[in-house]
C-alpha cells in the first residue's frame, strides 16, 4: 500500500479518536475548576501521562535526541536517565504531595494564583503571568518546527498546511473538553509513544545489524581530541561519560530540573485525586520516562552511523543541521513504522501544544484579566475568556512556526528556543515554588529576585551571546545555572529580607497539620501502652 495512503488512514483515525474525547468531556468543563482542573478528580495513571506526555514532545525527539546523541554519543542516554529520576521520579515524590495539599487549601488554580496567596503580594501573580506568556511562546512555536522534516519525508504537502492542520484539532478537543479531554488524550498519546519509541529503537539498531554491531560501528567513530594539542580519540562516543561530561552535565539538568518549576508540568499535581493516585502516578511517571526518553536519546547517540545519508559539512556537522538527524536516521523504515513515526512525533507535540495553551491561556485570564483588567469575572465568563485565548495563543504559535519555517534565515535549533524557555521560567519559579511548599522562612523579595534576575540571565545569554564566556554561549547552560542559581538566592536573600506575616504563613501551613483519618494498611496508629 501506498505510503501517504497509510500515514493518511493512521491520521485519520488518530484525529477522529481525539476529536470524540473531546466532545464527550465537554460537560466536565463547564466551569473553571472542571476547565482548568478536572475538579481535582483525575487518577493516576491519567496524571502521569499527561505529566509524562507534556514532558516529552517533538522537541526532545527530534531536536534534543538529533543534537545531543550527536555530540555526546550513546552518553546522551544520561539525559534520559535523569529525565526519569530527577524530572519524575523526584518530581513526583518532592513536590507531588506538598503541591496538591496546599494548592487546593489556598484555593489556587494556577502557580501565579499560588505565589499571591502564599505570599500576600498581588503583584507576583501579575509578574508570574507576565513570564509565563512571553516565555511559553517561543517553546509552543518550537513545538511546529519538530514535524517539518517527517511530514516532508511522510507526505507530498506544503508543512504549512500540517502547522494548521495540528493547531485546529488541537484547538477543537482542548476548548470542547478542557482539561479532562486533554488528559484522557495524554493517555492514549502516550500509548502510541510508549509503542513508537520501542519499535523505532528496535527497527533502527536491526539496519546496523543490532545493538552490538551498531555499538561496534560507533566505537570505530573518533571523536574530538580530549585534551588540547591531543589527538582524536577512537570510542569516545561509546564512553561512559562521553567526550563532553561537562556540558552533559548541563543537558541533564537543563532537562531533568526543569520539570520542577515550569507551570505546565506542575499544575498536573493540583489536579490528581488522592493520595493513592499520588504514589502510583509516581511510578507510572518515572517508567514512562525511562522508556520514552531513555529510548529517544539512546536512538539519538547512533545518529553517527548515519553519515552516509547526512551529507556531514567540512564543521563535521549536519549539513541539513542538529534537525535533520534523527528523520534521515529513520528514512529507511518500513512503511507501517514511518506511519507510526509520524503519529508518534504528532502525538508528543500535540499533547505538548495542548498542555502548554491550556497553561497560558487559564493564567492570563485568572491571574491577569480577572481582577485587573475585569474587576470581577463570573465563573461562566472566566471559561469562555479562556477558551477565548486558547484559539489565540495557539494562532500566535502557528504563526511564529510559519515564519520560522518560511524564513531565509531560521531563528535558532528548535533545542536552543526550548532551553531559552525552560531556563527563563524554571530559573524563576523552580526554587521560590519549592521552598515556598516546605519552609515558612521565604519571602516574596527573594520570589522578586528569582522573577527578575533568571529571565534577564537568561536574555542575556541570548542577546549578547558572543560577549559571554565559552561556557555561557549555550542557552542550555545558562537555563541550568539559573535553575540552580535560584535555589541559593531564594533562602540567601530570604535571610536578609522582611519576614512574611506570621498569621499568612500558618495559615498556608495549617493545611499540613489536618487530621486526615486513613487506613491502618497506609499508616500506622500508636498503640495503646498497657
Amino acid at each position: 500500500m501506498n505510503q501517504i495512503v497509510i500515514n493518511s488512514l493512521l491520521l485519520g483515525v488518530y484525529f477522529a479518536v481525539l476529536l470524540a474525547i473531546g466532545w464527550a468531556c465537554r460537560r466536565k468543563a463547564a466551569d473553571v475548576n472542571g476547565f482548568v482542573l478536572g475538579g481535582r478528580t483525575v487518577g493516576p495513571w491519567l496524571t502521569a501521562f499527561a505529566f509524562g506526555t507534556s514532558y516529552f514532545s517533538a522537541v526532545v525527539f527530534v531536536g534534543y535526541a538529533g543534537q545531543f546523541g550527536w555530540r555526546y554519543g550513546i552518553s546522551a542516554t544520561w539525559a534520559g536517565i535523569g529525565n526519569a529520576l530527577i524530572g519524575s521520579l523526584m518530581a513526583w515524590d518532592i513536590l507531588g504531595r506538598r503541591t496538591r495539599i496546599m494548592t487546593q487549601h489556598l484555593d489556587s488554580a494556577t502557580m501565579p494564583d499560588f505565589f499571591a496567596k502564599r505570599f500576600g503580594s498581588p503583584a507576583l501573580k501579575l509578574a508570574a503571568a507576565a513570564i509565563i506568556f512571553v516565555f511559553l511562546i517561543p517553546y509552543t512555536a518550537s513545538l511546529y518546527n519538530g514535524l517539518s522534516r517527517l511530514f516532508g519525508m511522510a507526505f507530498s504537502i506544503d508543512y504549512a498546511w500540517c502547522i494548521v492542520l495540528m493547531s485546529v484539532l488541537t484547538a477543537i478537543y482542548v476548548i470542547a473538553g478542557g482539561y479532562m479531554a486533554t488528559a484522557i488524550n495524554d493517555f492514549i498519546q502516550g500509548l502510541v509513544m510508549l509503542v513508537g519509541i520501542s519499535a523505532i529503537v528496535w527497527a533502527t539498531l536491526a539496519s546496523k545489524g543490532g545493538l552490538i554491531a551498531a555499538l561496534d560501528g560507533l566505537s570505530r567513530m573518533t571523536g574530538p581530541a580530549m585534551l588540547p594539542g591531543g589527538e582524536p580519540t577512537p570510542g569516545i562516543f561509546t564512553s561512559f561519560f562521553g567526550p563532553d561530561p561537562l556540558n552533559l552535565l548541563f543537558v541533564v539538568i537543563l532537562t531533568s530540573l526543569g520539570t520542577w518549576g515550569l507551570p505546565q508540568m506542575v499544575q498536573k499535581f493540583y489536579a490528581i485525586k488522592d493520595e493513592g493516585s499520588i504514589k502510583k502516578g509516581t511510578i507510572i511517571s518515572t517508567l514512562f520516562a525511562f522508556v520514552v526518553a531513555g529510548g529517544c536519546y539512546f536512538l539519538g547517540g547512533f545518529g553517527r552511523l548515519f553519515t552516509n545519508v547526512l551529507n556531514v559539512g567540512p564543521n563535521g556537522n549536519p549539513a541539513g543541521g542538529f534537525d535533520a538527524i534523527i528523520p534521515k536516521m529513520l528514512e529507511g523504515l518500513s512503511p507501517m513504522l514511518l506511519a507510526l513515526t509520524v503519529v508518534l512525533v504528532l502525538s508528543a507535540s500535540m499533547s505538548t501544544l495542548s498542555s502548554l495553551v491550556i497553561t497560558s491561556a487559564s493564567t492570563f485570564t485568572i491571574d491577569f484579566v480577572n481582577g485587573t483588567i475585569v474587576k470581577q469575572m463570573s465563573d461562566r465568563k472566566q471559561v469562555l475568556c479562556i477558551r477565548s485565548l486558547i484559539v489565540v495563543f495557539i494562532a500566535i504559535s502557528a504563526a511564529l512556526a510559519l515564519v520560522q519555517y518560511k524564513s531565509t534565515s531560521p531563528i535558532a535549533f528548535i533545542a536552543q528556543m526550548m532551553g531559552v524557555s525552560w531556563g527563563a521560567m524554571a530559573g524563576a519559579f523552580l526554587a521560590p515554588f519549592l521552598y515556598a511548599l516546605y519552609s515558612k522562612r521565604v519571602t516574596a523579595a527573594s520570589c522578586w529576585a528569582c522573577f527578575i534576575l533568571a529571565p534577564a540571565f537568561t536574555l542575556v545569554g541570548v542577546f549578547f551571546r558572543d560577549a559571554m564566556p565559552a561556557l555561557l554561549k549555550s542557552p542550555i547552560n545558562t537555563g541550568a545555572l539559573a535553575m540552580l542559581g535560584g535555589l541559593v538566592i531564594v533562602p540567601l536573600v530570604s535571610l536578609f529580607s522582611r519576614k512574611p506575616p506570621k498569621e499568612l504563613v500558618d495559615g498556608s501551613f495549617a493545611c499540613y497539620e489536618k487530621t486526615a483519618v486513613v487506613p491502618q494498611s497506609t499508616a500506622l496508629g500508636a498503640e495503646t501502652q498497657k
